[in-house]
């Protein structure tokens, strides 16, 4: 009997016995002592740029037909940048893959993109029954192997979600089997990825995560250089905090930013740790608004934040760039990266939806896009249009700032494409 045909009890049972072999083994591994954190770029490729406009934008996706979600970014050491994301009929359906494509920075150009991970090369990878995959993160480690960590689901939701890590030593050529994380002693479920991890000095990784079973919590999951979990240690408690955003702001101090999920602040969330991720302080809120939208911070050439976000009350309707200081006290506008030609985000009818998305579709696709319109516009009614409208939807960015001085972002556009933004440290002067 083939793996796919056998029996689905027999491929989730576990007796109690192995349960409690398992938690006590868990319980009884010595707490793992993270060392200070990498020094910024070091390490990091640095990439040969050509003359370029302050300020560009393009889709980094190129396939019309797929809802497209939750990108990640990082630059390669061979002049180029890979973003991966998921990509199926709609997110948590069973034909979601883990796709990727590269930008070739001297050219400004997106290739192709092309397939990482699917349900079913997971499942023979990890020899277990898979359902679902999602939220993929990409980095690069400073011994130049490539990481990509994605999610799979064997029954249930996504609290039901275990991470995947798949690793490449020729920039991405070719990757090894997929394996399945131990982050967790009850069953190994729980446990989801979305944000950019960190690196520490020895190598090891400091890997965000976050939990949405039993509660909505974060968590700093630390892994040895050859990405064996060492320990975790909790970000915040309770039921209203994910996807935590992590930037290193010393040699032993971070920030973590988390999506508000809970039903009092409404706000973003921030906690820090002066111990490299050992302990963190509890999280409180800060000015801007967070409609349980995920967002992305990175650390500026002046010693600031860089926070791409939904600063709203409600919706996903416009992505904005924000500077804070590190005391995150002080937040400065900068940028609506995209937004609805509507200022609360209302839902328009098809008769001026249509002529705005198309405008927004070409201002964003880049030449080597505008192809795509006509296979695009066949799509919208679909994907974006309810009987009470049509809505705009910008959201999930991920946003890294690069050894030449280049700040790139990548986002989720209206679930339809993955879209690029790029900018240079002059340009990030000019807004001042």
């Amino acid at each position: 009997m083939s793996f796919a045909a056998r029996p689905l009890l027999w491929r989730l049972s576990v007796t109690p016995l192995v349960i409690l072999v398992f938690s006590v083994a868990w319980l009884q591994n010595p707490a793992a002592v993270p060392v200070s954190f990498l020094d910024d770029h070091a390490g990091a490729p640095t990439l040969k740029l050509s003359p370029r406009s302050p300020f560009v934008n393009s889709f980094a996706s190129s396939d019309v037909d797929e809802y497209v979600h939750s990108a990640a970014l990082t630059p390669l050491s061979d002049d180029s940048l890979l973003t991966v994301w998921f990509a199926g009929s709609r997110e948590g359906a069973g034909d979601v893959q883990i796709r990727g494509a590269h930008f070739d920075v001297s050219a400004e150009t997106w290739h192709d993109e092309f397939v990482l991970a699917t349900r079913e090369s997971t499942q023979v990878g990890l020899n277990r029954y898979i359902r679902k995959l999602g939220n993929p993160v990409v980095a690069m480690a400073p011994d130049q192997r490539l990481w990509l960590f994605y999610v799979s689901v064997s029954i249930g939701g996504w609290g039901g979600s275990a991470i995947n890590a798949m690793v490449s030593e020729d920039l991405g050529a070719t990757w090894s089997a997929p394996r399945r994380l131990v982050t967790s002693p009850f069953f190994n479920i729980s446990t989801l990825v979305r944000s950019a991890p960190v690196f520490h000095q020895d190598g090891s990784i400091g890997l965000p995560v976050y939990h949405e079973f039993l509660g909505k919590f974060a968590e700093y999951l630390y892994l040895s250089a050859d990405g064996e979990v060492l320990d975790k240690y909790r970000i915040s408690r309770g039921n209203h905090s994910l996807q935590p955003t992590i930037v290193p702001t010393g040699r032993d101090s971070a920030i973590a930013m988390l999506r508000y999920a809970g039903t009092e602040h409404h706000r973003v969330l921030a906690s820090r740790t002066e111990d490299a991720g050992r302990t963190w302080s509890a999280p409180v809120p800060l000015e801007p608004f967070n409609p349980n939208s995920s967002l992305s911070a990175a650390l500026t050439h002046r010693n600031t934040l860089l926070v791409a976000l939904n600063n709203l009350r409600d919706g996903r309707f416009r992505l904005s760039l924000y500077e804070t200081d590190l005391e995150m006290e002080n937040w400065e506008f900068l940028i609506d990266l995209d937004a609805s030609p509507d200022p609360d985000g209302d839902p328009l009818p098809e008769s001026s939806f249509t002529p705005a998305l198309r405008r927004q579709f070409i201002a964003s696709s880049g030449a080597d896009r505008d192809d795509l319109l006509g296979g695009f516009m066949a799509e919208v009614d679909e994907r974006m249009c309810r009987r009470d409208g049509c809505e705009f939807e910008y959201e999930y960015p991920y946003l890294v700032h690069t050894r030449d001085g280049i700040f790139h972002l990548v986002y989720s556009w209206n679930n339809s494409f993955i879209k690029h933004v790029s900018f240079t440290e002059d340009w990030l002067e000019s807004r001042r």
